[in-house]
């Protein structure tokens, strides 16, 4: 489903065939790299499917990409050939050489774009059966560059098996039924979104695709849709909470929302108010979207292995860790095909990520004596002030819970005697304001003292790597212009 527009799997069929035939005449080919720079429609849905019916390799791009960071991701996947919505191509066009044989446009009427352009919508041809090839579970489907807080995006190879198993987790994750209807709101560039996708070839659900994540659209859609199941981010689960109370709280069709980074003190209240059950997750690209599932409703777990991984919590030396302990978390296959072969030409990342048969995540978690998994935050991703280390993420998820707070940032700056002082960011609400002080206040109950940050700066936004992480190295760690705790005067009430 697309705005009112339902669309059978049987005409998908066709017109994936129509597309696929269409591209072999303009002479791609299995393994031809295609650049796809798309937003959430349905000709980006075929345009990925008819990519996988000829063996063509599908190079997602984040359409929020621009400049370096988008000549970056072309550069690295040299693609063949390009397909792109025509609002993107101001963008896109400086980025293109002469090796970018094929530049394919949707909704190109307005634009001057040169002979070497074609128009999307004149690309079909014979819808009677697809391109012949019998794909096998090793080959290379897809280049989804992925990235961290720091350095450049990676392009993860992804093949035919792991684009299975990621539909696999997603019903796994949402316990999917007959019937179902998920609301396609992620990036289908995101892992998440192509793996709904995928998920709706296997399963008798519908899709209802809609542009991104509305807050203020949200549960009209929902209720247009009857939605069932929502995926969700950090964010997603606060902005909801946040929003004014109205008679959707109860009155709608969701039974459950999945997906990462919800908060222990958002988890509860959110089921409370809303009545959907929510399933935390934890995955990444590398390793086939979904390693752990919590379908027990524990609060703050990620849950236990999928079944298809091992997972072992481990220290700086190798070493297992036992029941409580924190350290890295890395990931061993039990069926082949579940890890990813590597990063695109990048054989020192690879090394690093891909050791004595595991996948080392550079994530931190620890797991209990249940079984049950527990992510704590980045290896990169900490600091250690006043003799404690401290996760950003174990930070971020107390402020974030703040009612007058949409997102936050924590970094480690330099002390005035010694080891880190944290200085946070704040994004706010729309239309909320914040005393600095207030909040110092509010964080005295919510977190240990060495926890409370002594910087605090609110902004406006936040840049974003490709798949939308805050990226931390590009905030500024100058503290001459922030608030300061220590220069407040005000004497935090516990040790």
């Amino acid at each position: 489903m697309e705005g009112d527009s339902k669309i059978s799997i049987r005409t998908v069929e066709q017109r994936v065939n129509a597309l696929a035939n269409g591209l072999v005449g303009l002479g791609i080919s299995a393994g031809d790299h295609i650049a796809v720079m798309m937003g959430n429609h349905i000709d980006h849905v075929l345009t990925f499917f008819a990519l996988a019916q000829l063996g063509a390799v599908w190079v997602p791009i984040n359409f929020n990409l621009r400049g370096t960071s988008l000549e970056w991701v072309i550069e690295k996947s040299a693609p063949r050939a390009i397909i792109a919505d025509a609002e993107f191509w101001g963008r896109l066009e400086p980025t293109l050489t002469d090796t970018v044989e094929l530049r394919i446009l949707r909704n190109a009427a307005t634009l001057e774009t040169g002979k070497k352009s074609l128009d999307f919508s004149t690309l079909a041809r014979n819808a009677e059966g697809p391109p012949t090839g019998q794909p096998t579970l090793d080959e290379i489907r897809a280049i989804v560059f992925t990235s961290g807080t720091t350095g450049p995006p990676k392009g993860v190879l992804l093949t035919e098996g792991m684009f299975q198993t990621a539909a696999m987790g997603e019903a796994l994750a949402t316990d999917a039924q007959p019937g179902d209807v998920f609301l396609l709101w992620l990036p289908i560039y995101h892992i998440g979104g192509f793996g709904e996708c995928i998920l709706a070839l296997r399963e008798r659900i519908s899709l209802a695709i809609v542009p991104r994540f509305s807050a203020s659209r949200f549960w009209d859609q929902v209720d247009r849709y009857g939605v069932t199941k929502v995926g969700f981010l950090a964010a997603v689960v606060d902005i909801l909470l946040k929003s004014p109370s109205s008679s959707y709280d109860r009155k709608h069709t969701v039974k459950i929302a999945y997906g990462c980074g919800c908060s222990p003190e958002a988890w509860r209240a959110f089921e409370n108010r809303f009545g959907i059950q929510i399933r935390e997750a934890y995955g990444l690209t590398e390793a086939s979207s979904f390693t752990t599932i919590n379908a027990s409703g524990k609060i703050g777990s990620v849950g236990k292995p999928c079944p298809y991984n091992e997972v072992q919590i481990i220290d700086d030396d190798g070493n297992p860790l036992p029941a409580g302990q924190i350290g890295e978390i890395i990931i061993r296959e039990k069926e082949p095909g579940v890890i990813m072969k590597g990063y695109l030409d990048n054989p020192d990342a690879t090394a690093a990520a891909l050791k004595g048969g595991w996948l080392h995540t550079g994530d931190l978690g620890r797991y209990d004596n249940d079984g049950d998994f527990f992510f704590v935050g980045r290896k990169t991703d900490s600091m250690r002030h006043r003799g404690e280390n401290i996760s950003a993420w174990e930070v971020e998820r107390v402020l974030n819970s703040h009612p007058a707070i949409q997102e936050s940032a924590v970094v480690g700056v330099k002390a005035e005697v010694g080891e880190q002082d944290l200085k946070v960011f704040i994004k706010l609400v729309p239309g909320a304001a914040l005393d600095p002080l207030d909040l110092i206040k509010w964080c005295e109950p919510r977190m240990p003292r060495y926890q409370i940050p002594r910087y605090i700066a609110i902004v406006e936004t936040f840049e974003r790597t490709p798949t939308l992480r805050i990226r931390k190295e590009a905030l500024p760690r100058d503290t001459s212009h922030c608030w300061d705790l220590e220069r407040s005067g005000y004497k935090l009430k516990h040790p």
